[in-house]
């Protein structure tokens, strides 16, 4: 089977592998769609924090089983999605139902090697039926239901008002689940093309470009307020760290990215505020079947979050393009 594998950061090579078998409670599936992430692109360009090369990427993905156990209620042929964090079911965060943060945790595609291949072999409890929705959109899933996640972290409500730094793809998944939830949302990203993306298609109320005047705009924005729910999903030190300037008093902030380096604030600010600090890591089953309800409700645009596609075969030579900004890369597709 057609495998593609990075060696070292910025190198990506494609070999054959054996077709792997499965144990016993094992699902094998035909892997048909693998969405690019940005751990993907952070593990191409070596800033991974969790993970060792050589390593086959990829953990946002659909397929169709090819054999499974009988008791799994899977059959060949069905389409499924993948919750790719696999958890012991052990220790104490697996038995306080907080499977996310698993202490053992295996992520498909960061500590052992995920679907930028023809076929995997998964643990049977972390395949589910792709009912009602498309092998695209299955591939989607898990990236969305980061972003349902973190909203249920921040336990959005109603009429709150929300800003997400950061419109990456995670971001643009904040902006969506905080608006299904009714809340105002307020978009604050560095790139202009990005911000006009979501207010065409994920209709934010408003959105502002990083800038000297950003923090004024802001506030204007809240009568001096400032949000009651604060995401960052930048990836960026400085910008997680400017982000505790933006919560109102009594406000929550949000830390959907994850950074190899320390962040530091000011506790009298954050004191006073009586502010609430809360990190986000991955999803639960629960956020997935959010995101696939959503889905079938027509209230993702996923057809105009998949803005580009390419061919397994063709990771190799075309995977350092998604890097360039230029390209006007949301998400990427991958068909194998």
């Amino acid at each position: 089977m057609l495998t593609v594998i990075c060696e070292t950061p910025g190198e990506l090579r494609a070999q054959e592998r054996i077709k792997p078998e499965g144990g016993e409670s094992d699902v094998l599936l035909r892997v048909k769609r693998v969405g690019v992430c940005g751990t993907d692109l952070h593990i191409f360009t070596g800033n991974q924090p969790y993970l060792s090369y050589p390593r086959v990427m990829g953990h946002e993905l659909s397929g169709v089983v090819e054999q499974a156990p009988a008791n799994s209620g899977l059959m060949p042929g069905d389409p499924v999605y993948v919750m790719p964090y696999l958890s012991c079911g052990q220790c104490i965060a697996c038995r306080r139902g907080k499977t996310n943060c698993c202490v053992n945790i295996q992520v498909l595609g960061v500590h052992r090697d995920g679907a930028f291949t023809e076929y995997l072999s998964v643990p049977a409890q972390f395949v589910h039926k792709a009912e009602g929705i498309t092998l695209d959109q299955a591939a989607m899933v898990e990236f969305l239901a980061i972003g349902a996640h973190a909203v249920r972290r921040g336990d959005v409500k109603q009429g709150e008002r929300v800003l997400v730094v950061g419109a990456g793809p995670i971001g643009m998944a904040v902006l969506t689940f905080s608006r299904l939830r009714g809340a105002t949302v307020t978009a604050l990203d560095t790139r202009a093309e990005r911000l006009a993306f979501c207010a065409k298609e994920l209709g934010v109320a408003a959105t502002v470009q990083v800038g000297e005047d950003d923090t004024a705009q802001l506030s204007a924005l809240t009568d001096g307020d400032f949000f009651d729910v604060v995401f960052d999903a930048t990836g960026n030190p400085k910008a997680m760290e400017r982000g505790f300037q933006y919560i109102a008093h009594g406000g929550r902030y949000v830390l959907v990215s994850i950074v190899a380096d320390t962040i530091s604030f000011s506790d009298p600010e954050f004191h006073k505020r009586e502010a609430t600090l809360l990190g986000s890591r991955n999803a639960t089953a629960e956020d997935f079947e959010t995101v696939v309800k959503a889905m079938r409700a027509g209230q993702i645009p996923d057809r105009a979050l998949n803005t580009h596609r390419l061919a397994l075969s063709d990771v190799p030579a075309q995977f350092a393009t998604l890097l360039d900004p230029a390209a006007g890369v949301v998400k990427a597709i991958v068909e194998c």
